[in-house]
């Protein structure tokens, strides 16, 4: 639907918010790939599929690419559940197809069933540090998050360390209700390199897709990371 024409004075104001004035604050720009990245990380953590597959085609004609766009979406399913990830990877299937892309892609993971928790263990103590070493030992869901969402998907190649650990921060930050992890991962982010005015500029720019109360609580734990 072209809301253009069917809701012109939305679509005049929104665009200008969105498309010039977000991307050009002063102070609070982002790289063109890592803006793609976190843009698109915040829309899936929204559930908002719709302008997911409408915002996608754009984004890949900028410095993303199909694997790093697949890499976003596989993560999402840890912090998200399967049921909200799905309709993403559907839909972003369908538009790599639709570029004449064959799949599936190629591959990225770098761990076997076997070495996976021990991988995903020495990832969580990277980011988190040491203590992280034992945290897995506390029960079956300890055990299942280092083993599957580390050893699993952020050992993978296609995304770098940091990028995994920020489009984690989007997917917090964008579906809201989960500020002590989103608080944690503050913290991780910060220990990648991933500084506070870095993060406040992550949740100025996916501001216009997620709304204002969830980067309003998103800034408040960021600056809850930062004092501790």
């Amino acid at each position: 639907m072209d809301l253009y024409r069917t809701d012109p004075e939305f679509m005049e104001r929104f665009a200008h918010f969105a498309f010039k004035e977000v991307p050009e604050e002063d102070n609070q720009q982002l790289p063109e790939k890592t803006r793609c990245m976190v843009i698109l990380a915040a829309l899936i953590g929204c559930g908002g599929v719709e302008a997911y597959r409408e915002i996608l085609p754009e984004m890949l004609k900028k410095d993303i690419t199909p694997v790093m766009v697949r890499e976003i979406v596989y993560q999402a399913a840890d912090y998200l559940g399967y049921g909200r990830m799905l309709p993403f990877l559907i839909c972003t299937n369908e538009i790599i197809m639709e570029k004449g892309i064959g799949l599936p892609l190629e591959r990225q993971a770098t761990t076997t069933l076997e070495n996976r928790l021990e991988k995903g263990i020495e990832v969580q103590a990277e980011i988190f540090g040491e203590q992280m070493k034992e945290a897995w030992k506390a029960g079956h869901i300890n055990r299942w998050l280092a083993a599957n969402c580390f050893g699993d998907y952020y050992t993978r190649t296609g995304l770098t360390l940091s990028e995994r650990e920020l489009i984690t921060f989007c997917f917090l930050m964008a579906q809201g209700g989960c500020e002590p992890q989103l608080t944690a991962h503050c913290k991780g982010n910060m220990n990648l390199g991933n500084g506070r005015d870095f993060l406040v500029r992550v949740v100025s720019q996916c501001l216009p897709y997620i709304g204002y109360p969830r980067s309003l609580n998103a800034i408040a734990c960021i600056n809850k990371a930062a004092e501790e």
